[in-house]
């Protein structure tokens, strides 16, 4: 144990954490691909697809969901980075 040395970081600007949450991808995104591809192969007709345009139209109409809170790592590792490296110079 103690002919350990402490972990060196390069120096850095400042710690992150790329995308820390994944982006939500819309609900109606399927049922418009359904429409797309009812009205490529029945040839725009409006009949055979009614069901899936009143299906598309409901889900444009709902309300959005509600957006997930911002997250905090990113403040937190610029907060804690003078513990992280002591008496480190940050680049510019």
């Amino acid at each position: 144990m103690a002919g350990q040395r402490p972990i060196r970081l390069p120096p850095l600007k400042s710690l992150r954490v790329r995308n820390p949450r994944k982006k939500v991808e819309n609900p109606c995104i399927n049922v418009m691909s359904s429409v797309l591809a009812c009205w490529a192969s029945a040839g725009y007709n409006t009949a055979g697809c009614a069901a899936l345009e009143n299906a598309l139209r409901t889900c444009m109409d709902a309300p959005l969901p509600a957006k997930p809170p911002a997250a905090t790592i990113n403040y937190h590792l610029n907060r804690m980075y003078d513990r992280v490296i002591p008496n480190a110079t940050r680049k510019k």
